[in-house]
């Protein structure tokens, strides 16, 4: 299997003329997580995030991808617990505001399926990180335009980016676990060259 996974790093659109500009749409994508909290999971989602996909559809292996999540728009509908998440116990927004993503090279696994590998940062950590993401095609839109749709699912060790903070049970065990599943649905419209210039 190993022998038909194909890698290319990233090429920017100047060198590249088949890549096309696709904008995120965050009216209709979605950024959420989910945690173990006690015997059940508790789930959130973040406000406000943008990117970038530049797609090479005949060569998507060639494509590359550009995303910002800002930390203090997470949202658990809980507003007690949204402040502390904010806090320096976990995200500490105050002195890192975003959580950002850069693809450095792409490997087609399978169809439509591909490892997206970049550089990421979380409260101040920098680390490579892989993202398995699924190319779910492009369509024209009701009013003309084209989108592309986009989605990944991960899990993080929230340790590894210094949120240690926890709370011990009387019986033993711990209130939260340590790893977080993140999952990313992006609905992208194709910016056009007069929208680019």
């Amino acid at each position: 299997m190993t022998s038909n996974l194909k890698t290319q790093t990233a090429a920017p659109a100047a060198s590249n003329p088949a890549l096309e500009t696709f904008v995120v749409d965050p009216d209709h994508s979605e950024v959420g997580f989910s945690v173990r909290h006690l015997l059940s999971r508790t789930r959130g989602r973040f406000g406000r995030f943008r990117g970038l996909v530049h797609l090479d559809r005949q060569q998507p292996e060639r494509s590359s991808v550009e995303f910002t999540v800002e930390a203090a728009s997470i949202d658990t509908r809980q507003n007690d617990r949204d402040t502390h998440l904010r806090s320096g116990d976990f995200f500490d927004a105050a002195n890192h505001p975003e959580i950002t993503f850069t693809s450095t090279r792409i490997r087609r696994v399978s169809d439509d399926h591909y490892d997206v590998t970049g550089t990421f940062k979380l409260r101040g950590v920098t680390r490579e990180l892989t993202l398995p993401a699924t190319f779910h095609g492009v369509v024209r839109d009701p009013w003309g335009g084209q989108r592309a749709g986009f989605s990944t699912e991960i899990e993080l060790n929230r340790k590894e980016y210094g949120m240690v903070w926890n709370a011990a049970l009387d019986n033993g065990g711990f209130v939260l676990g340590e790893e977080v599943r993140v999952t990313i649905d992006l609905e992208t419209m194709r910016q056009t060259q007069a929208a680019a210039a």
